[in-house]
């Protein structure tokens, strides 16, 4: 499982810059670039889903992913060692993308 960072923090499994899920799923299927990406288990932090963000940050993921063209994917699975997700002032999935994204 990669280490993940995430500066998402407006993301209601964000603690720390760590996330709170087991794991994440990264999109992009038809991504050439970082832009291209996104973490489409990101959910906004709002008062209707304050009851989500109990649980700590884990330092390891799984990471799921459909970027094809990531050569970090196997078997749309990450296999980095470590990953960073982006989106300080995201407030949709679309507006996050996975820093790590390398294409083949």
């Amino acid at each position: 499982m990669p280490a993940l960072r995430c500066s998402a923090t407006k993301c209601v499994y964000n603690k720390e810059q760590l996330c709170s899920r087991d794991g994440i799923q990264v999109d992009g299927a038809n991504a050439r670039t970082v832009d291209e990406t996104c973490c489409s288990s990101f959910q906004e932090r709002t008062g209707e889903t304050n009851a989500m963000e109990s649980g700590s940050g884990k330092t390891n993921v799984q990471v799921g992913c459909k970027a094809c063209e990531c050569s970090f994917n196997n078997n749309q699975s990450c296999e980095a060692g470590s990953i960073s997700i982006g989106g300080a002032n995201a407030c949709h999935c679309q507006e996050t993308c996975c820093g790590t994204f390398q294409c083949r």
